[in-house]
């Protein structure tokens, strides 16, 4: 669920680069009443049942110990970056004047966006790791 969030965020911040500054900040604003609260709904969930999996495929030597480790890992990059960039930007931009916006609004738009950008090909990897087929056992 996590990566699906990810990518329809980004598809509004893209459809939004089009817009002008007035909609960009109505429009993140209005987002930021719930998205920050469905990203940690879907993320922290996600993140416990991955421990969980890399914990079980640890003490019962399963296969899916790398492809869980490795996921786990790249979410937690996600969230290093979350707080690193994207949530003081989410934080600053509640505060915005749409009538009278920072001179720079433009540039951390894209500072937020490209972390994001990030954020959502790290989700899509460690997804895609989980849906890694099982590989056969040949018993010998």
């Amino acid at each position: 669920m996590f990566a699906g969030f990810m990518v329809t965020v980004l598809v509004i911040e893209l459809t939004l680069r089009g817009e002008g500054v007035r909609t960009y900040i109505v429009t993140r604003q209005v987002m930021l009443e719930w998205l920050d609260v469905l990203a940690s709904v879907t993320l922290l969930p996600a993140l416990a049942a991955l421990a969980v999996l890399v914990v079980g495929a640890l003490r019962w030597r399963g296969e899916r110990v790398w492809p869980s480790a490795a996921a786990l890992a790249l979410l937690m990059i996600v969230l290093v970056i979350s707080f690193t960039f994207n949530l003081p930007i989410n934080a600053d931009q509640r505060g915005w004047d749409a009538m009278s916006p920072p001179a720079d609004w433009a540039s951390i738009r894209d500072e937020w966006q490209w972390a994001h950008v990030a954020r959502t090909a790290l989700a899509l990897t460690a997804f895609g790791l989980l849906c890694l087929p099982f590989r056969k056992r040949q018993d010998g």
